[in-house]
């Protein structure tokens, strides 16, 4: 064995390392500052089709590597994301460790925004779980290079109402494929999670006539529904076990999994949430065998990051919307490529944003 390939076996047996090379990610970025008690990660995965974009996440996770699994898997959705939306982005993804109702703060902020402007652009951030566009103009303090700004800034605000959009068209096309009309009239229908997306989900789902059930960990956002919607509330144990036809996942990842693969009673799985498929490649299979249609999270809820795109030249809510309703035609392709070549969804949606970048690589290695 030469020098050389001793030390890429001693790097692939580093744990960061490793998973950085399994999906072929460009650069991890750990950030730490005792002063202010910040601790965050932020990951880079790919820039074929231009800068990487992704939100700033804060959780109080378990630990630093749940944390960097968490920001792995994210900053690679980015990449998919954006390349399958038509987008001339890369994939990105921050995670602030720590609890952001104790720890965050306008230090913290920008000491963060401090670590995205070392990364000269190739990082852009937004908003994501308890981050609001508030925080991102705290983080515009010290960093050119964010979007997500609220509306008096010139940027585009919540972009919750075109996330949602893109998952309700998303939900019409995967019903169009089941049943054979896009109508989600009378259709039972579960949202979990009603932050500012599943709410608006909500909003378009009672308006066509759909039944909705809602589940959320907090008690004033299911009241809300239940109030504001008709929708009727279900309690966590019993959410996987309702007679419905389309399960919407609208808050953290990783819902589709053994436990509830085994309980869930649908024909589609279509919400805002990523990582839905705890495994990848387990799940996305067991839900082809089960026969229920999944539509991939990372096509369903590319309206966000579209909302945000759109912010870089000048924001447009019209343009945003009128390409987040693409993302209908979309899902509907991916649906057939994955009947053509009998293979699960989710893999034919990754073949397609494969397909993109390995196009524009090929451009920019000519140039």
């Amino acid at each position: 064995m030469e020098v050389k390939d001793i030390k890429d076996t001693q790097l692939a047996q580093n744990p960061v390392i490793a998973q950085m090379m399994q999906n072929n990610h460009e650069q991890v970025v750990f950030c730490n500052d005792n002063a202010t008690g910040l601790k965050a990660i932020i990951a880079i995965h790919n820039t074929i089709l231009g800068p990487s974009l992704g939100g700033t996440r804060m959780w109080n996770y378990n630990n630093e590597m749940e944390a960097l699994n968490d920001v792995l898997r994210l900053s690679r959705g980015m990449t998919f994301k954006s390349s399958v939306a038509g987008l001339n982005l890369g994939g990105g993804k921050a995670v602030i460790i720590g609890d952001s109702k104790k720890i965050k703060s306008e230090a913290l902020l920008r000491r963060f925004g401090k670590f995205v402007d070392s990364l000269g652009g190739k990082y852009i951030t937004a908003e994501d779980v308890a981050m609001s566009s508030r925080d991102m103009e705290i983080i515009h303090m010290e960093t050119e290079h964010v979007s997500g700004l609220p509306e008096n800034m010139g940027g585009s605000g919540d972009p919750s109402p075109v996330t949602a959009y893109g998952v309700y068209v998303s939900m019409k096309a995967s019903a169009k494929e089941t049943w054979g009309s896009d109508s989600l009239s009378g259709k039972k229908v579960l949202v979990q999670g009603i932050g500012h997306v599943g709410e608006s989900l909500v909003e378009h789902l009672t308006k066509e006539g759909a039944k909705v059930y809602v589940n959320d960990i907090s008690d004033e956002r299911v009241k809300n529904a239940v109030t504001k919607y008709k929708a009727e509330a279900v309690a966590a144990d019993k959410m996987f076990d309702l007679d419905i036809d389309i399960y919407a996942p609208c808050a953290l990842g990783a819902s589709v999994n053994d436990d509830t693969l085994g309980r869930l009673k649908c024909k589609i799985i279509c919400g805002a949430a990523n990582n839905q498929l705890a495994d990848e490649k387990k799940h996305g299979e067991m839900v082809k065998q089960k026969g229920i249609l999944y539509a991939p999270d990372f096509v369903v809820n590319a309206g966000g990051i579209i909302n945000v795109y759109y912010e870089l030249e000048g924001y447009n809510r019209e343009r945003a919307l009128a390409h987040a309703e693409k993302i209908y035609e979309t899902t509907w392709n991916l649906f057939q490529l994955s009947k053509q070549e009998n293979i699960p969804t989710y893999l034919a949606a990754i073949r397609l944003a494969e397909k993109r970048l390995e196009s524009i690589a090929r451009i920019n290695a000519v140039l």
